[in-house]
C-alpha cells in the first residue's frame, strides 16, 4: 500500500494528510487500566501457549466457517470500499497482517474482532448501511486497533473461562466468586472499548467523524436532526446529574454492559484527542512494539491506580465528589492529629485551629496557601 500524497480520493484511502506510526505499541493509546491488565498478561510465561493449547476447546473453527459460509468476506472483489479501508488502517498502525474481515446481515449496528490463531473483525450490514465513509473509517481502526492490542485473543479466552466458571456457580460462594470475575472482566471489557476508540481516531485523524459515528449508534441515521455538541452536552450533563441515588443507579445500569454508554465514548475520546499523550503521540513520540518485552507490570498499575484516583478527584459524579471530599476529610483529620503529637511531644501546647499562637507560621499558613488536599491549583 502506498501512502496517498496528491490529495486526491484513491478508493477508501482520504485524500487529507494523516500521520503514520511505525512500529507503534498499542500502549501508546491504551487506557490505563486495559494497560495494566494486557501488561501483565503479557508477562506471564508461557500464556499464550495455554491460550493456543485452549483454542481447540472452543468453537473457534466452527465460528471461521459459520462466517466463510454464511457472510460476505471483504476483498478487492466484494466491497472493496471497506477492504481498501482495513489495509489502510494497517498501514497506518503498521500491523503485519490484514485479518480477515466479514460483512454479516444483521439489522443491529455492531462490529467485533475475535479469535485465537489470528483476528477475524465482522461487521454487521446495519452499520454499514448507517456509517459514511469516514465514520466507518473510525470504525474499521477501531477493531484493527482491538487487534494490534491482542484484545481478540485475551477476550475470547476469558469469556471461555467465565462461562466455564458460570456452570459451576452451583458450588456454595461459587456465584459471588463468579460474578466477582465477571464484574472485573466488564470493566476490563469496557476500558478496552475506550483504547480501541483511541486507535480509530488514530486511523481516521478525524475527531468530528469518530464522534458523528458513536453518535449514530446512539440515535440512528438522522444526522441533520443531530448536533455533536449537544451530544457531549448530554454527556456531561450525565456525569453530573442526580443525587447519590442516580450515582447507585448509574453503576447498576453499566454493570451488565460490555461496552460504555455512547455519550461516555464520545466524551472520553475528546478528553484523549486534547491531553498532552494524544499531541506527543502525534509528534511522533509513542512507546514501539519492540520495547513491549520490557514494560514495567508495576510502573503499569501505578498507571492506573494514578487514573482511577485522578477520575474520582475530577468526576462531577455526586458519589464520586463525596468519596473525594471523604478522602480530603481524612486527609485533613491526619495532618491535624499529626501535628497536634507533634506539638505535644515536641513539648508544647496543640494550637486551636485557625488561631496564630506567635507567629510561627507552621501548620496554619501552609492550610491557608493550599486549601484542603485535592482542592488546590493542579500540577
Amino acid at each position: 500500500m502506498t501512502e496517498n500524497h496528491d490529495g486526491k480520493q484513491q478508493g477508501g484511502v482520504p485524500g487529507r494528510q494523516r500521520k503514520r506510526f511505525p512500529g507503534i505499541s498499542s500502549r501508546a493509546y491504551e487506557h490505563p487500566a486495559d494497560r495494566s491488565a494486557l501488561v501483565a498478561l503479557r508477562k506471564l510465561t508461557g500464556f499464550d501457549t495455554v491460550f493456543k493449547a485452549l483454542s481447540g476447546l472452543l468453537p473457534e473453527r466452527s465460528l471461521r466457517l459459520l462466517y466463510l459460509s454464511d457472510s460476505v468476506r471483504v476483498s478487492d472483489a466484494q466491497f472493496s470500499h471497506l477492504n481498501d479501508m482495513l489495509r489502510d488502517a494497517c498501514y497506518i498502525l503498521d500491523l503485519d497482517r490484514v485479518p480477515p474481515m466479514y460483512v454479516t446481515q444483521n439489522p443491529v449496528p455492531n462490529a467485533m474482532c475475535v479469535g485465537l490463531d489470528e483476528p477475524v473483525i465482522v461487521l454487521t450490514t446495519g452499520l454499514v448501511e448507517l456509517l459514511d465513509e469516514e465514520e466507518m473509517r473510525a470504525v474499521i481502526g477501531h477493531e484493527v486497533g482491538h487487534a494490534l492490542s491482542g484484545h481478540a485473543v485475551y477476550r475470547t479466552v476469558l469469556l471461555f473461562l467465565t462461562n466455564v466458571a458460570l456452570k459451576v456457580a452451583w458450588i456454595p460462594l461459587g456465584n459471588v466468586a463468579v460474578m466477582a470475575i465477571v464484574t472485573a472482566l466488564r470493566e476490563w471489557f469496557r476500558k478496552s472499548e475506550l483504547s480501541a476508540d483511541r486507535a480509530g481516531l488514530l486511523v481516521g485523524q478525524d475527531l468530528r467523524a469518530s464522534m458523528r459515528g458513536l453518535m449514530k449508534l446512539a440515535g440512528g441515521n438522522h444526522l441533520h436532526e443531530m448536533n455533536v455538541d449537544a451530544f457531549l452536552a448530554q454527556a456531561d450533563e450525565y456525569e453530573k446529574a442526580g443525587d447519590l441515588r442516580d450515582s447507585v443507579l448509574k453503576i447498576l445500569n453499566v454493570l451488565p454492559r460490555s461496552h460504555p454508554f455512547t455519550t461516555v465514548r464520545a466524551a472520553e475520546l475528546k478528553r484523549w484527542s486534547e491531553s498532552r499523550d494524544h499531541q506527543r503521540l502525534m509528534d511522533g513520540h509513542y512507546p514501539k512494539r519492540s520495547e513491549d518485552k520490557d514494560a514495567s507490570v508495576s510502573d503499569s498499575f501505578r498507571e492506573s491506580a494514578g487514573h482511577y484516583a485522578q477520575t474520582v478527584r475530577d468526576s462531577k459524579d455526586p458519589l464520586f465528589k463525596l468519596v473525594g471530599d471523604i478522602a480530603g476529610g481524612a486527609g485533613d483529620l491526619a495532618g491535624d492529629l499529626g501535628g497536634r503529637l507533634r506539638t505535644v511531644f515536641g513539648g508544647g501546647a496543640p494550637k486551636e485551629p485557625g488561631k496564630d499562637t506567635g507567629g510561627s507560621t507552621e501548620g496554619g499558613s501552609e492550610k491557608d496557601a493550599g486549601g484542603k488536599p485535592g482542592e488546590g491549583p493542579e500540577a
